[in-house]
């Protein structure tokens, strides 16, 4: 044992200071002195913060999209910590600049709960400052403690003023820290004043003496929330998992919105929450509650601490200070942490996001906008956050439930016809022709106008369906942003070239607007090179990976490109979300024919809905599915001509269609030679080889009645007397 050497300290030496006075050991080589402020950043190394919020009502978590399990309000009384300790493997130095591990056993002696940081000479405690029954600020009699956190131990109380109403007191887990002091009073200055049902609500700030050193510290009084932290959620579900999955990526998404919410009403309010993770966050019942708002400071702040969490906080926090970017950042990390089996923390910084599957594509490419390292590819507000995360939970929702979640844009309008619907001439022996890349970029969604804009009326009423009067109007209408870009689209749609100026045009108009991009891309896809529109897609599927029209220009340029296996895989995502977008159930028949999955291509053409003015155009496909390009079985026969029977077609049409049928049934039969009674029929023909040639020189005499022109009638005459019945049988 070292006795302390300064004059009139008893103290005793201990890792390299006293215990008393805290001043270094006099030595050959005494460390430096502590730092007497902090840096701008502070890694929160000490853990969850477990605090709390009064009983709330029910929620809106999961939008009515996904169910989330509620999680029962906690009694206090059976929360409050027996025996109140931070555990060794969670205490680091509180000096930012040193945040190295204090107060950790050597050999058979425990880790000291107060001291000095041995690598600093940070003063550090981990003892709870209160205890059970100390009355606080003359109102908050404690009644034990509830968790430790970041900035410090979270205490139970009953409020005597308020018939013993429960709160939370959050005091400081160093009291010797100056700032994480001021971070205490930025709570009760800024948040005092909150009302919103997704953060926690902020009562009051009181001092009270510390026992040891007398130092007035502060507390700060906040709700009780009777809930779990998400931090504790996700650990529970890791350890009972068998594969060590995190949450439902769903259930992880429903989370992210009501943050999203939270952080949308701090942002009006010019504030930044700053230090968003999993052990911020509590659910209870059907509610979320942002906690621990020690972080919380005004977007315009130069001046005060900053504080993160490694793993979570954005790379630019140390350079150039924190900002609405920066806090939406932290929501990216925390899904991911929520969603996947993912440490964020790698080597002391933050770990890259894990690879995920190609089934949730739409969500990776939303966490990697929302984590880009460069502040301006993020999303800008959490309007624009929200927008998209609501479209990829549709999309994975569908994917798990097989139903389609379908939603209005609100950045596209509709598709404004569905491509590839026609069939292709029966003597191809193909159900569908080739793309045509013109149509696609023409049925392409159109991103919607800016209501703002002087030419916007103007723009709502072009009805003209001449591509070469739309030009003609848009050049003589008043310049706007809006009509330059809608002359841009309208040139794109056609495969025309665009002026450079036009492009200039609008760049200078509409700086860093993506819809230049989208235009460049329909120009590139309607007549250009394929390869150039699917990096112009690509790119824009993950700056918009919520909405359904980047990914259906993606795949119509992949298909254009030949990459049909890619193509497909998209146009199966759309088409599974949402039933609208036609064309993505066609593409989808048309790409699985290709690969010769007729029975998956037939699927698709069924899903058609039967209010849709294209399920009549998806029936007459699946029927030329069963016979085209490939000998069906008497089944697949029969289907298609049940199909026939139940279809509003053009007489014509229809008798084409049973003229393949038909055709198709004669090979099979007249390869079996069978005219036994009794079989199967066709549309009440009966399927022998007499039946079905009688059949089909019926039909063939009505196609050449109703044949435009001269040639045409002769050539079904000619059909029809081939395929007669032989006069002896």
């Amino acid at each position: 044992m070292i006795k302390c050497a300064q004059p009139g300290c008893g103290g005793t030496v201990e890792d390299g200071y006293c215990d008393l006075c805290g001043m270094a050991a006099q030595s050959e080589t005494a460390p430096p002195s502590a730092p007497q402020t902090r840096p701008s950043a502070r890694l929160d190394m000490s853990g969850t913060a477990r605090t709390g919020s009064s009983r709330s009502s029910r929620g809106q978590l999961g939008m009515g999209l996904v169910e989330v399990p509620a999680v029962p309000y906690q009694d206090p009384a059976g929360v409050v910590l027996a025996d109140p300790q931070v555990p060794e493997d969670r205490r680091f130095c509180g000096n930012a600049d040193c945040g190295k591990p204090v107060g950790r056993r050597r050999g058979d002696q425990t880790g000291r709960t107060e001291g000095f940081c041995p690598h600093c000479g940070w003063r550090f405690s981990f003892t709870p400052k209160l205890a059970n029954g100390d009355l606080v600020g003359g109102q908050y009699e404690v009644k034990g403690c509830l968790a430790h956190g970041g900035l410090g131990w979270i205490y139970l109380a009953a409020d005597r003023n308020l018939e013993g109403r429960w709160v939370v007191l959050k005091g400081l887990l160093d009291t010797g820290d100056v700032e994480a002091l001021a971070a205490a009073e930025a709570e009760r200055r800024f948040l005092t004043a909150m009302d919103h049902p997704n953060i926690v609500k902020i009562f009051n700030f009181v001092t009270h003496p510390d026992p040891g050193t007398g130092t007035m510290v502060g507390y700060i009084v906040m709700e009780y929330v009777g809930g779990v932290p998400l931090q504790e959620m996700l650990r529970a579900r890791l350890r009972e998992s068998d594969n060590h999955q995190a949450l439902p990526v769903a259930q992880a998404i429903a989370f992210g919105l009501e943050t999203l919410k939270a952080f949308g009403y701090l942002h009006e309010r010019g504030l930044l929450y700053c230090d968003l993770k999993p052990g911020n966050v509590i659910q209870v019942e059907e509610q979320l509650k942002l906690i621990d708002l020690g972080a919380v400071r005004r977007i315009d702040d130069e001046d005060s601490a900053i504080y993160g969490t490694v793993g979570y906080q954005a790379p630019e926090i140390a350079a150039d200070g924190p900002s609405v970017c920066s806090d939406l950042y932290t929501v990216g990390r925390t899904l991911a942490v929520l969603s996947f089996p993912f440490s964020p923390v790698s080597g002391g910084s933050a770990a890259p996001l894990p690879a995920i599957d190609l089934k949730y594509e739409s969500y990776r490419r939303f966490l990697e906008r929302a984590t880009d390292a460069e502040p301006a590819r993020r999303f800008q507000s959490t309007a624009e956050m929200s927008d998209q995360l609501v479209g990829v939970l549709r999309e994975v929702r569908a994917a798990e439930e097989g139903v389609p979640r379908p939603a209005q844009s609100a950045t596209f309008g509709p598709e404004r016809q569905a491509v590839g619907t026609e069939l292709a001439p029966a003597a191809t022996g193909q159900v569908f022709g080739p793309l045509d890349r013109l149509a696609a970029a023409s049925a392409l969604p159109v991103p919607l106008v800016d209501p703002l804009d002087p030419a916007a009326g103007l723009l709502a009423g072009l009805t003209s369906g001449n591509p070469a009067e739309l030009v003609a109007l848009l050049e003589s209408a008043p310049s706007t942003p809006e009509t330059t870009l809608a002359l841009i689209r309208v040139l794109s749609e056609l495969g025309r070239p665009v002026p450079d100026q036009l492009l200039a045009d609008a760049a200078g108009q509409l700086p860093g607007d993506w819809r230049i991009w989208w235009y460049r891309g329909v120009g590139q896809l309607a007549s250009g090179d394929p390869a150039e529109a699917v990096r112009i897609f690509d790119g824009l599927y993950s700056w918009l990976p919520g909405e359904a029209a980047p990914r259906l220009a993606l795949a119509f340029a992949l298909e254009a490109g030949g990459a049909g296996q890619e193509a497909e895989r998209h146009y199966a995502a759309i088409w599974q979300t949402d039933r609208s977008y036609v064309s993505a159930g066609f593409g989808l028949a048309r790409l699985r024919l290709a690969g010769a999955d007729r029975a998956g291509a037939t699927a698709g053409l069924d899903e058609v809905p039967a209010t849709s003015i294209h399920h009549t155009a998806a029936q007459a496909a699946a029927v030329a599915a069963a016979v085209r390009g490939h000998d069906p079985a008497e089944g697949e026969l029969v289907a298609a001509g049940e199909r026939l029977r139940n279809l509003k077609l053009d007489a014509r049409d229809r008798d084409g269609l049973l003229a393949e049928v038909l055709l198709s049934a004669l090979g099979r039969v007249a390869a079996r030679r069978a005219a036994s009674a009794g079989q199967a029929t066709l549309l009440g023909t009966p399927l022998h080889e007499k039946g079905v040639r009688a059949e089909l020189e019926r039909v063939y005499r009505a196609l050449a009645r109703s044949a435009p022109s001269t040639a045409e009638r002769h050539d079904f005459v000619d059909l029809a007397n081939s395929i007669r019945p032989r006069t002896l049988w």
